[in-house]
């Protein structure tokens, strides 16, 4: 299949480097100096793996008239400005691997709803000053029909990935996996911004982990207001830490840190390598999408609008200024 990466960033990188790797026909979008700097170099990734492979790149989206599949990694805020202009493209599938959960209502917005897959990545890594991409967790990627199900499309994806080394699997109740891993990643999102440690050094702590435990848990209202199940799937199990009581959720969450002490020391969670950097958080269209239907389904997550607000203050200086905060 035809695979274009909209995004270069790390995600993209990793995802594209190894299809290409694989054999697989791949266009990377991209734009600036990441665009010259993979004409040049093309893509490097070392971590769970070591290789360099050349890429073929476009900066002009009118360029590309069609994709069997469209893999968007861009970051949550630029989204909108990314996608609308190729509304023009001939696309088979078209699916995220970005957090949140608004991605998919965007994106049928823009390539019609029967061509839009649902997908969560648990993939992790961080573009190094270099151009280098560190790669520092290959959990998975789920992919699936909207709401539910299965189909041979989700099976090719999933196929393609897999024979590139990308962990991958088929979910039947993507929208249950998407919420799910929506939950753990918000709860350890902000954590990871405001104490700016490594992620198991704040879900090991019981103080952190508990300010977390409490954020999983609102949002875990939300997703049960909305009549969606969560799951048990790692590295966060959504489902036990939102039907338990708080102890025990912040007894499994500072578990988690001890296996990520043990299995992933170096892992930072990407909203952390962006703030440190001076650039935009991801928090408008993640936990403010959130917030805002919690006060449309008048669920209470103080926690989470507090979380939620900081957060925001801090983006708009570093949008502002520019300036590492």
């Amino acid at each position: 299949m035809k695979y274009v990466i909209l995004g270069s960033g790390a995600l993209g990188s990793i995802i594209g480097g190894l299809l290409i790797r694989a054999g697989d026909d791949v266009t990377m979008l991209a734009r600036g100096t990441r665009a010259e700097h993979l004409r040049e170099h093309g893509i490097a990734v070392r971590g769970l793996v070591d290789f360099s492979v050349p890429c073929h790149v476009e900066t002009d989206p009118s360029g590309i008239s069609e994709a069997d599949v469209l893999l968007v990694t861009v970051k949550t805020y630029q989204t909108m400005e990314a996608i609308r202009p190729l509304k023009h493209l001939r696309v088979g599938s078209v699916l995220s691997v970005q957090n949140g959960v608004l991605k998919n209502r965007q994106l049928a917005g823009v390539f019609g709803e029967s061509a839009v897959l649902g997908a969560i990545g648990m993939l992790s890594g961080e573009l190094l000053p270099d151009g280098t991409v560190q790669f520092t967790m290959n959990q998975t990627i789920d992919v699936g029909e909207l709401p539910d199900g299965t189909s041979n499309r989700c099976e090719a994806i999933a196929s393609d990935f897999n024979r590139a080394g990308i962990n991958a699997s088929l979910s039947d109740s993507i929208q249950t996996s998407e919420w799910s891993k929506f939950i753990g990643w918000s709860g350890v999102m902000g954590l990871s911004v405001l104490t700016r440690l490594e992620t198991y050094k704040f879900l090991l702590d019981p103080d952190s982990a508990r300010i977390a435990a409490k954020i999983m848990r609102e949002t875990a209202a939300v997703a049960a207001a909305l009549g969606i199940f969560l799951e048990d799937k790692p590295p966060i199990p959504a489902a036990q830490i939102s039907l338990g009581t708080e102890d025990e959720a912040v007894e499994v969450l500072t578990g988690i840190g001890g296996t990520f002490q043990e299995r992933a020391p170096r892992h930072r969670v990407s909203t952390l390598q962006d703030v440190e950097r001076g650039r935009r958080l991801e928090i408008e269209e993640t936990l403010g999408h959130t917030v805002t239907e919690a006060e449309r389904l008048g669920v209470p997550a103080p926690t989470l609008e507090m979380s939620y607000r900081v957060l925001s203050s801090i983006d708009r200086w570093v949008a502002a200024n520019q300036v590492v905060y």
